[in-house]
């Protein structure tokens, strides 16, 4: 698994400065309308938002953005203003615009019109309740900040272990690389980053849980932190079956600010499985966790055991690459190339029209 998700990295990153290449070479796209409807999804959705009104954003690595309000399905893709078909993060402000992520920049939905928000380099870390936050998908360390009017393009700052990272590594992509940003109940904000571990930024100060403490993979170049969730009892999840209490604020940096326990051990029990990781947590309205790994199925994690729940097409395993909870509850699942899945009861089952 190792191996596959970092070669999922680095095409990633590729893919990316391609785009940003291609993307520097002419004009901006042109904003057009969005006036294309289908009757099915892409094979390749990536991630899912319910905004709202209820409508459902299934993202995808190459083939654009689908809005479904239950009915109809509009197709977003680079003739409708896009700077590019692969598209990530969907998010929703308090007035309830969407915004999305492309490595050619953040978009923003303005009636039929999508148009890429211009970012100012910057250095104004704030922290405020309404602000919506964006990784670079050019996987840089860079973060995007939206204040309401303006988009500032941040640098997450260096740490000690991300320098030895450079050192050791210096043909490799960027370690500080963010994968994911989870904003936690007391309105901090954590990234997950691609190999020096997470982050906490508090509004005045970064706290880093180190790589060595949120991977079980020691011996070079690791799979990221690429999901982050609070737990019920307010102990954090970082990709692995470890838990983590979390402490106050740690400006001085003279304590650690977090204890590491170990929990549910392999997620499927058996100490010499390679089950140690996951790619994406979900929290359901009951307060279990849903891990979804990259090639076995998702696990339900009740407090006490877990319970494996095997995603299949034709009878074989597919890929997955999130989960994700809506406003009713229900689990859906990203894949990459089996397009959207639903639990149904005890099953997961490919979402058809």
């Amino acid at each position: 698994m190792k191996q596959n998700l970092f070669l999922l990295y680095t095409v990633a990153v590729m893919a990316s400065c391609s785009d940003q290449a291609a993307s520097r070479q002419g004009a901006p796209p042109a904003a057009g309308p969005i006036n294309d409807t289908l009757n099915q999804l892409s094979r390749n959705i990536m991630t899912i938002y319910q905004d709202q009104q209820n409508n459902y954003w299934f993202a995808s690595w190459e083939d654009g953005l689908y809005k479904y309000d239950g009915k109809t399905i509009l197709h977003f893709t680079t003739k409708n203003g896009l700077p590019s078909n692969r598209v990530e993060d969907v998010q929703e402000d308090k007035s309830g615009n969407i915004f999305f992520n492309t490595p050619g920049g953040v978009c923003k939905v303005e009636g039929q019109t999508i148009r890429v928000l211009p970012a100012k380099e910057s250095a104004e870390w704030q922290l405020h309740a309404d602000d919506l936050w964006f990784r670079s998908l050019q996987y840089n360390g860079k973060i995007y900040r939206y204040d309401g009017s303006e988009l500032h393009h941040l640098q997450l700052p260096t740490c000690p272990p991300g320098e030895a990272w450079v050192a050791k590594y210096p043909t490799n992509p960027s370690p500080y690389g963010t994968y994911t940003i989870y904003k936690d109940s007391k309105g901090n904000l954590w990234f997950g980053t691609a190999a020096v571990g997470a982050c906490r930024y508090n509004g005045r100060s970064f706290d880093w849980i180190s790589e060595e403490d949120v991977t079980e993979l020691h011996n070079g170049p690791s799979n990221g932190v690429r999901s982050i969730i609070e737990d019920k009892d307010g102990y954090f999840w970082f990709k692995s079956a470890y838990r983590y209490q979390v402490y106050g604020n740690n400006e001085a940096q003279k304590e650690p600010f977090y204890r590491r326990e170990k929990s549910i051990g392999n997620l499927d029990g058996n100490p010499f499985s390679d089950f140690w990781e996951y790619l994406s947590i979900a929290r359901a309205d009951n307060n279990d966790l849903w891990f979804a790994t990259y090639r076995n199925g998702v696990w339900r994690y009740d407090g006490k055991k877990t319970t494996a729940y095997p995603v299949q097409a034709e009878g074989k395993g597919i890929t997955l690459f999130s989960i994700y909870k809506d406003k009713q509850g229900n689990l859906w699942l990203g894949t990459h190339e089996n397009g959207v899945y639903k639990l149904n009861g005890n099953k997961f089952e490919r979402f058809r029209l």
